[in-house]
């Protein structure tokens, strides 16, 4: 087995990462402290303080890596599980379905961190906004590739209808929260669009 002292330094800070993001997404920011993020990754205060001045910088490098990985995977499976632009838009819940059922799944963890970052720290608020925005802006993108008549506003019905069920997942512990969404994502969807 590799100790993380025999890791090149770019793998270690990767490996910090990795481990605080499992742990944080597992128990909580606040409830995750230095020495528990240390002892799991196995390395000592001073190697993660080579990497990360702060506990926050560490959340920042978390929630930027989150971020790239879960935008590629998740815009991936919208993608190639729609036959046409269209049913990509009902096609985000699907995607949301496969994600509420993968072992580990503990909600967003965008929402987690302004939910104890709420006023605390503005630079975790601005990468949790831009996340969502992000995940607003494929979301309008999707609209617009179908022809919907009013893609803003079709945009932000499912918007809220995707982080809605993503909390009733996390809440509930079920992923039928994303088979309701999409029910009503159809009746949103067709109303957004003249008859043929």
């Amino acid at each position: 087995m590799t100790r993380a002292s025999d890791l090149p330094a770019a793998s270690r800070r990767d490996h910090l990462i990795q481990t605080a993001g499992r742990l944080f997404a597992r128990d909580g920011f606040h409830a995750t402290g230095i020495d528990k993020i240390i002892l799991e990754a196995g390395v000592s205060k001073k190697t993660l303080y080579s990497h990360f001045r702060s506990k926050e910088e560490l959340i920042l490098a978390v929630l930027r890596v989150h971020d790239s990985a879960f935008r590629n995977h998740f815009m991936r499976n919208v993608e190639k599980n729609g036959r046409d632009a269209r049913s990509r838009l009902t096609g985000l819940f699907d995607a949301a379905e496969n994600w509420f059922e993968e072992p580990g799944f503990y909600g967003c963890i965008f929402i987690n961190a302004v939910g104890e970052y709420a006023q605390a720290s503005p630079p975790i608020r601005s990468a949790c906004q831009d996340f969502k925005n992000m995940m607003r802006a494929f979301i309008l993108k999707l609209c617009r590739e179908a022809g919907a008549d009013e893609p803003e506003a079709l945009a932000d019905e499912l918007a809220l209808l995707f982080e809605g069920a993503t909390v009733t997942a996390q809440v509930s512990g079920s992923s039928h929260a994303a088979r309701t969404a999409k029910r009503a994502a159809q009746a949103l969807i067709s109303e957004h669009f003249s008859p043929a």
